[in-house]
């Protein structure tokens, strides 16, 4: 994920019910060559799917990364796993920069928001 220092952060907003949440925790390895350039084109490449509605990102200074991704509908999900690049990433991931993931797929059901003006 990006890393831009002069991008505001700010969560996804709430959209209207319901989408799906996909919720991707991971320890990654010491060694992370490719990993930035890697995860820059996948969160370029998502922005193409139809039904993608955002991401959120989170890492802990112990080193856990939570990235949720919002998508419309059960066929935006499925052109995002079925994807080819998508999918090379995700064997290289595998192979090189995660020690452990989980990954949640959950519809929700109700979602709301609140931004102070």
């Amino acid at each position: 994920m990006s890393n831009d220092a002069e991008v505001p952060v700010v969560p996804v907003k709430a959209f209207e019910p319901p989408y799906y949440a996909v919720v991707f925790t991971a320890l990654r390895t010491p060694d992370q060559s490719g990993y930035s350039e890697t995860s820059d084109r996948m969160e370029e490449l998502v922005k193409d799917i139809p039904g993608y509605l955002g991401l959120d990102h989170a890492q802990t200074p112990g080193g856990l990364g939570i990235t949720v991704g919002y998508f419309r509908d059960a066929e935006a999900l499925t052109a995002w796993r079925t994807n080819p690049e998508h999918g090379v990433a995700q064997r290289r991931g595998r192979a090189e920069w995660y020690e452990r993931y989980t990954l949640h797929v959950a519809k929700v059901e109700r979602s709301h928001g609140f931004a102070r003006e």
